[in-house]
């Protein structure tokens, strides 16, 4: 434990002080690329509700998000497009075969412990073979207990409550069974009516104004209930296995486009998330480690459409995926890993209210992963790392495809040992294989359409430093990447039916940068800036004939980024007491693939503050706080034609025992 990790004040979680005295230890030079990160106090300190909200403050990431507690949360990653960024929960990939996108409105942050944002892949080869595959990963780690001496049962209780009618109580038990082993248990619930006044205006290219109008957002209300279990298992210095359960539902309406001052407000979602995984890892002979992951994972959605002035609809989709992964790692040398992976997934789509002459529309599919990699670590000066991923996907209804073959190259170089400054730089490929939407969709699916190829180019340059009255990191990288065989949608003539094709090559170049300092004040005060900054080309190069080529592709803007700042105090009895300021902005971009004045989006920008204070009083712990988002009220809009909502307030009390 490092003296600097001493003289910072305790977090808002005591459980957390140990684990994250070590994540803030680690080097920065041992991650080959360096990850951002949020974690323990720092991520309880945002203005943010859910997972998707704590992304915004990442640099390289776009975020779309349809408005209000309810609305569908999207992430993007160096304008790759969602469904080639991958989710991980204490380990293991969420998956979506159906339209291979992960709704992170849905994960809560109260019992989130750390998020990690990786571009290109994590640095340790000990991963499951899938890993590799992504253009980018998130990674959630949820809470772990934490018991000091004599200590068997911790309970947490919280209430958040705010604008549109927001009630959100939370529950928490962790309960230690023996030495070693510990239950955890987490309930939640989410209602909204989301109701949220708006301003919606429109002007033509003259000037003149086309719309003004003030109003209220309708049908957009959420009833959500999230329950977790947990069992962990320590057991010597290296082996642990653990097992985690999670269901999730909702009932919620989808607020429509507001177009030409048109309303509508007819769609509604109902949806059901359960799995069940479990992770077993240990070590031999202090060479070879070994990792086992097994998954189940049964998902209900519902959604129906009852206005008539759009296309009726009223679906049910019944998804399973059943999951294994077995990786293995070598260490030959000091400063040679060898690692092996793979992993297999079955995934099935059941649309039971469709019927086709065999009774029911049922799609199912195989996935095999293959992963080989190798790390060599110089000493401090050179990291180097190399992979390859083999992947096999069988479809019921389409040609079994061809192994792909994807690589990856990664290297880390530290000239001076005794600076924290390292040029880290990576090359690879990874592919988005079609989902079943894209296949099988009625009136839209192509059972031979190939999977999208991104190659990915990165260099970065890390610097890292600490004293005893500050600490600081920096980070900045220029990206290439090239996009080939896009999946489309192209119309066929006809309303409402369309084809899906390979037909579209995009071009990506940017910038991100990303600084973190914190200044050890005197008078036990604490100040925090977190900085991001994003700059991003991403243009359609498919067709020199195209009215859009060489155009910007939709809502992906050039400018963005974010400013966090906190300032902190402690006293000696263990209270503290906090203000943070966020800002994050959004530059200009468009909604449709032609860059015309007639698709132009406005650039977006909010302003919000969080106060909090907590008190500790024996045993026993609490905490008030006070969010205002939007401080100044703004008019915006994240996707076009869907307003977010303007200034609104959240307030939470938690007790924990």
């Amino acid at each position: 434990m490092s003296v600097l990790a001493q003289n910072e004040p305790d977090t808002l979680y005591n459980d957390f002080r140990i684990e994250e005295v070590e994540v803030t230890a680690r080097a920065l030079t041992k991650d080959v690329i360096v990850p951002q990160t949020l974690k323990g106090a720092e991520l309880k300190r945002l203005c943010a509700l859910t997972v998707a909200d704590a992304l915004r403050y990442f640099s390289g990431i776009q975020l779309k998000d349809y408005g209000g507690v309810g609305g569908i949360k999207t992430i993007n990653v160096r304008s790759m497009g969602s469904q080639h960024t991958a989710v991980y929960y204490n380990g293991v990939q969420l998956g979506n075969a159906q339209n291979g996108q992960v709704d992170l409105g849905r994960f809560s942050l109260d019992n989130m412990e750390q998020i990690d944002l990786y571009k290109g892949q994590k640095s340790d080869i000990f991963q499951s073979a899938r890993e590799f595959g992504a253009a980018g990963n998130v990674y959630l780690t949820t809470r772990k207990p934490y018991f000091k001496t004599g200590e068997r049962v911790h309970v947490r209780a919280q209430m958040r409550f705010g604008s549109f009618a927001l009630a959100n109580p939370c529950v928490g038990v962790d309960v230690k069974l023996t030495e070693g082993l510990s239950l955890t248990m987490d309930a939640e619930y989410v209602y909204s009516n989301g109701k949220y006044p708006f301003r919606y205006k429109r002007v033509f290219p003259d000037g003149t104004t086309a719309y003004d109008t003030t109003a209220i957002r309708q049908n957009g209300d959420i009833n959500a209930v999230r329950a977790e279990l947990g069992l962990h298992h320590y057991y010597r210095t290296t082996g642990f296995w653990r097992v985690h359960a999670y269901n999730y539902w909702s009932d919620r309406g989808i607020p429509g486009a507001i177009v030409n001052n048109v309303w509508r407000n007819g769609e509604r979602l109902q949806d059901r998330n359960t799995f069940v995984q479990a992770q077993w890892q240990d070590e031999w002979w202090d060479r070879w480690s070994t990792r086992l992951l097994l998954k189940y994972a049964n998902d209900y959605t519902h959604y129906h459409n009852f206005d008539v002035k759009l296309l009726p609809s009223n679906n049910e989709y019944t998804q399973q995926e059943a999951y294994l992964s077995f990786a293995n790692k070598v260490q030959l040398f000091n400063w040679w890993d060898l690692s092996l992976a793979y992993d297999y997934q079955y995934n099935a789509l059941d649309r039971a209210n469709l019927l086709l002459d065999d009774g029911k529309e049922f799609f199912d599919r195989h996935s095999h992963w293959l992963s080989a990699a190798t790390a060599f670590n110089f000493k401090e000066y050179v990291r180097l790392q190399a992979s390859v991923l083999m992947t096999q996907i069988e479809n019921q209804k389409s040609p079994i495809t061809n192994p792909k073959f994807t690589p990856g190259v990664f290297a880390s170089f530290r000239p001076y040992p005794k600076i924290d400054l390292s040029l880290n730089a990576f090359y690879k490929q990874s592919y988005r294989y079609p989902t079943f939407n894209d296949l099988y969709y009625t009136d839209l699916g192509n059972a031979n359409l190939r999977p999208e190829l991104a190659r990915q180019h990165s260099i970065e340059l890390a610097y890292r430093k600490k004293a005893q009255a500050y600490e600081l990191s920096f980070s900045a990288s220029y990206y290439y990447n090239r996009v080939t065989d896009k999946i489309i949608a192209y119309p066929k003539g006809q309303q409402f039916r369309w084809t899906m094709l390979n037909l579209g090559t995009v071009k990506i170049h940017g910038v991100d940068a990303h600084g973190d300092m914190s200044f050890y004040l005197p008078l036990r005060f604490v100040l925090r800036t977190r900085l991001n900054y994003t700059y991003n080309k991403a243009i359609d190069v498919t067709n020199p004939t195209d009215t859009y080529y060489g155009h910007q592709i939709p809502y992906i803007p050039w400018h963005s980024g974010s400013v966090v700042a906190s300032l902190d105090w402690s006293s000696k009895r263990g209270d503290h007491y906090g203000l943070t300021y966020s800002f994050i902005y959004v530059g200009e971009r468009y909604g449709q693939q032609e860059n015309t004045i007639y698709n132009y989006v406005q650039p977006w920008y909010t302003h919000d503050m969080t106060i909090y204070g907590e008190w500790s009083i024996k045993r026993y712990w609490l905490k008030a706080n006070i969010e205002i988002n939007n401080l100044l009220g703004q008019d915006y809009e994240v996707i076009q034609n869907y307003p977010m909502p303007k200034q609104n307030v959240r307030c939470t009390l938690a007790f924990r025992y």
